[in-house]
């Protein structure tokens, strides 16, 4: 850029001019994602996943999932469940249990209707940030519902059903707890129990859908 001279004879001014505002090369190249391959987005948002998985097993964090909410993690939860306690297709087989499509509008209208409430008692998060939430937070459901299904390889007796009732009740708890960790300071203080039985009763209706699945 040229040099100024100062018209008052005091010497000549150098330097840069600045936009405010205005991003640096280094910090906008950083922020550009058009040109980078597929492979590393794919890899960044599964990172990104796993970390918000990572947030859910440890809920120390209470922010960690309302910084940058996603819905690929839910989704994943979600169809992994559906996918899981779907009823039997066949005549001689079927067990009455729910269909995928069923189990997959629990789940999303579930999360809807927590969600509405929330925003009703006078929540200071976003819809999506109240879905992200509790779809991530139906890990240990997850979680449980694989240690579920492993033990219905055996031979189920009474002791077997007592197992996987405690583990699913471990799971339902896990879940509830991680839930009001990230979502408790966006109530009320005093209208924290109203906003408590409604993510309990969503919780609750997918552990039971995991206890009442008897079919490997």
């Amino acid at each position: 850029m040229p040099d100024f001279v100062d018209p008052g004879g005091y010497g000549e001014v150098s330097g840069q001019m600045a936009m405010p505002g205005a991003v640096g090369k280094t910090e906008a190249e950083e922020y550009n994602t058009l040109d980078e391959p597929v492979r590393e987005t794919i890899m960044r948002d599964l990172r990104a996943v796993g970390t918000k998985f990572y947030h859910v097993l440890y809920p120390k964090e209470k922010k960690a999932l309302l910084k940058e909410w996603d819905l690929w993690g839910p989704l994943i939860l979600c169809t992994f469940i559906a996918m899981m306690v779907q009823g039997t297709q066949e005549v001689d087989k079927q067990d009455g249990g729910p269909e995928f499509a069923q189990v997959f509008v629990i789940v999303w209208l579930g999360a809807a209707v927590v969600t509405m409430n929330t925003k009703l008692l006078g929540g200071t998060i976003s819809f999506f940030q109240s879905v992200c939430v509790l779809g991530y937070c139906l890990l240990p459901s997850c979680l449980s519902l694989i240690l579920c299904r492993l033990i219905l390889i055996a031979h189920q007796n009474r002791i077997l059903f007592l197992l996987r009732f405690i583990v699913t009740c471990i799971g339902f708890a896990w879940a509830t707890f991680a839930a009001m960790v990230f979502l408790g300071d966006s109530q009320p203080s005093s209208r924290k129990s109203l906003a408590v039985y409604p993510i309990f009763l969503f919780y609750f209706i997918i552990s039971w859908l995991i206890i009442s699945h008897s079919n490997v």
